[in-house]
């Protein structure tokens, strides 16, 4: 089991457990066997398979699948073993391997990264043979991966990578492009908000989950808040897209995924995380970001992410890319300025209270 450096001393002992995640987890999917590997942002619990909307994507590669096998095992040599223990309330004991590749970073965060940085750092390099091509030669396959909290220096591969794209498309030769992303948890970094909304093109889509299909709808506690505050930054996101492109007020649209109601009967949660970007005079996308990123400031300051980015010719793999961003929509409504004044839509004070307080003592959503 991973453990941050990042939550130690007086915020492991005080900050509640059901909201200590803000401070940074391993985040990462990685499902392989053999030469295939499978790259999702999805848990895997029960509620993936039955009622929670996510994406997967399966590679069958031996070097893909060899890459992030090597992540896996690297990080695993910087978390803690679990072992059974029926003396334990919890029925298991974390113990550090003395075969761990740095000291535990509970006992000194700052040796912790150093080893980190240390190990991490040569698996994020270049490859003699990358990025990854297909047989056809018609689609590439780049590895990403963002491992800040970490790096020192931070040479994470999928913020800039992200950055890189965005801002290729706010040049006017892209007018005639578009892209959609998605984030069940809406919330992206400030640097990639800007990029969106610097980007060139005029058919856009922003999709995201509608508080009903979030998946802490109905929790108890803080964590009950956050549907409410993630309604909120939906909103200062369109805000923000008026503010920033007065004449290209239709640039960008943003949809809400509501397919029931979340702890009733056919209610489902969104999940899906991504990108998908149309060259000019093609509707089908050529480029995809999939993998375990939110995109937020939590996933660039202080989680574990891999991903891959897809860049393809091939009309097949196009054609099924533009199927499974278009099927995202199908229970997705465009929401407009109004939508967020009606009474339901409302965010009471206590929701920006918590939203600051996180802020305050070093968290992110």
């Amino acid at each position: 089991m991973y453990h941050t450096p990042n939550l130690t001393g007086l915020r492991k002992k005080y900050i509640p457990k059901r909201i200590n995640e803000g401070w940074g987890l391993q985040h990462m999917k990685l499902y392989g066997m053999d030469d295939e590997i499978i790259i999702s942002g999805a848990n895997l619990s029960e509620d993936y398979f039955t009622n929670r909307q996510d994406r997967y994507h399966v590679f069958s590669s031996k070097e893909i699948t060899q890459y992030f096998s090597t992540i896996h095992d690297t990080v695993s040599k910087l978390s803690f073993l679990v072992t059974p223990d029926q003396q334990n309330p919890s029925g298991y004991t974390l113990e550090w391997p003395s075969s761990n590749l740095t000291p535990s970073p509970l006992l000194s965060p700052e040796k912790y990264i150093n080893g980190a940085t240390k190990s991490l750092t040569p698996l994020l390099l270049p490859l003699s043979n990358s990025p990854t091509s297909t047989q056809s030669t018609n689609t590439r396959v780049y590895p990403l991966a963002q491992f800040t909290p970490l790096l020192r220096p931070d040479t994470s591969t999928e913020l800039p990578l992200i950055t890189s794209l965005l801002k290729t498309l706010s040049l006017p030769t892209f007018k005639e492009s578009s892209w959609t992303f998605t984030a069940g948890y809406f919330n992206p970094s400030p640097l990639l908000s800007n990029l969106l909304l610097s980007t060139s093109s005029d058919k856009n889509v922003v999709i995201t989950a509608s508080p009903w299909a979030n998946g802490f709808y109905g929790s108890k506690g803080v964590s009950g808040l956050l549907p409410a505050a993630y309604t909120l930054l939906s909103r200062r996101f369109l805000e923000s897209a008026a503010k920033h492109t007065p004449s290209r007020s239709q640039a960008i649209t943003l949809k809400e995924w509501r397919r029931g109601t979340v702890g009733e009967e056919g209610g489902w949660t969104y999940h899906a995380k991504g990108l998908w970007i149309s060259l000019p005079s093609s509707p089908e996308p050529s480029i995809t970001i999939v993998g375990s990123s939110n995109y937020t400031k939590r996933s660039y300051g202080l989680d574990l992410e891999v991903g891959t980015c897809i860049v393809t010719s091939d009309p097949g793999l196009r054609a099924r890319l533009r199927e499974e961003r278009d099927g995202l929509q199908e229970f997705a409504s465009e929401m407009k300025m109004d939508d967020f004044t009606k009474p339901e839509r409302r965010v009471g004070i206590q929701v920006r209270v918590a939203m600051w307080i996180v802020k305050m003592v070093g968290g992110a959503l």
